[in-house]
């Protein structure tokens, strides 16, 4: 399995991994990716940084990372989602490092996460990723069957990863 930037070459094999995820998978996309044009408009982006896993010449995976703007513009909104029979063999902690290093390569100082909490497994892979709880929202996410599920809400300090880079002389492992 490999984590590759996402190019034209895999918008294909990405639209064929969105039509194969669970519908309730795609509450965690910012956007709407069935809809026509979605990955296409996505190759014309330079800020927001966005790879696919590949298994062959098959997507297994997708990340995105989403810098924010205005007064949040040192955050950036991470989006993991992993086919569901390649979960937890590792594919979510590639492309969540994947999304870390991209925070890096952009200087951003904070990655949020949002997770719903029924979701035990996610959450500890970004907590042994350096992510941590910061906030709780109840009732925040709606499922298509009209429950309600409370989010976490998991931050990781990149400048705090960086700083610690830096010390041990791997800043140049992102060259």
């Amino acid at each position: 399995m490999d984590v590759r930037p996402l190019s034209p070459e895999l918008a294909q094999p990405l639209e064929a991994f969105f039509r194969r995820v669970p519908e309730s998978d795609h509450n965690s996309f910012a956007e709407d990716v069935l809809a026509p044009g979605v990955v296409e408009g996505w190759l014309q982006e330079t800020r927001p940084r966005r790879a696919v896993a590949v298994e062959g010449d098959r997507a297994v995976g997708y990340v995105a990372l989403l810098p924010l703007v205005g007064w949040s513009s040192h955050v950036g909104s991470l989006r993991v989602v992993v086919d569901p029979e390649l979960r937890g063999k590792g594919v979510g902690r590639a492309l969540a490092r994947h999304g870390l290093m991209a925070g890096l390569e952009l200087g951003l100082s904070k990655i949020v996460v949002e997770v719903v909490v029924d979701a035990v497994p996610a959450i500890g892979m970004f907590e042994s990723l350096g992510f941590e709880p910061e906030a709780l929202l109840r009732d925040h996410v709606r499922d298509k069957t009209g429950a309600l599920h409370d989010l976490v809400v998991l931050a990781h300090l990149v400048e705090g990863t960086w700083s610690g880079m830096a010390t041990a002389g791997l800043e140049d492992a992102l060259t």
